[in-house]
């Protein structure tokens, strides 16, 4: 068994020689995933994650509203904030 930090770098570093890159797919020899859907998932796996964070945040902020320690406007700042990732992901796909 592995315990130690070395002993599993030598075990990854053996496993990443014997992998084998897929060179294209066995119809055409092109990518496996086109262009578009890697950006569609790409962009939807950001959605997820940021829905994620945001329910945590929003059970968080509603607690903190009710023992009246912020402001709803921060409350509500704070609510928003994962979700500029989403936005950063639609940016980088029209750049």
């Amino acid at each position: 068994m592995m315990e130690t930090l070395p002993d599993i770098a030598i075990a990854m570093n053996s496993l990443a020689e014997n992998v084998v890159l897929q060179e294209g797919t066995a119809a055409g020899g092109g990518p496996s995933i086109e262009q578009g859907a890697a950006a569609a998932l790409g962009i939807g796996l950001a959605a997820i994650g940021a829905g994620y964070a945001e329910r945590g945040i929003g059970a968080a902020v509603v607690g903190a509203l009710a023992e009246d320690s912020i402001s709803p406007g921060i409350g509500i700042l704070l609510t928003v904030l994962p979700e500029t990732l989403v936005i950063f992901a639609l940016v980088a796909l029209f750049v």
